[in-house]
């Protein structure tokens, strides 16, 4: 699937300078970034809709001490 991004001037300064350094394509570099950025970002925003759905008291959850409780870790 093809996409356009444009970058900052910064950005493609920098993604020059790596692929130069590395001898890898400036594809290839993007295709990398993406990839590993990918699950961080997916982290974030979905866990900042869960945060969003138990400040409205729509989504079930349990405090530390309730599963210490329930685990019996609390001796």
């Amino acid at each position: 699937m093809a996409t356009s991004v444009q970058l900052s001037p910064e950005a493609e300064e920098r993604l020059d300078f790596l692929a130069s350094r590395t001898g890898r394509s400036k594809s290839f570099l993007l295709r990398e970034i993406i990839e590993c950025g990918l699950d961080d970002i997916e982290d974030y925003y979905l866990a900042a809709e869960v945060l969003e759905r138990i400040r409205h008291g729509q989504e079930k959850f349990h405090t530390a001490s309730e599963m210490r409780w329930d685990l019996a870790l609390d001796d």
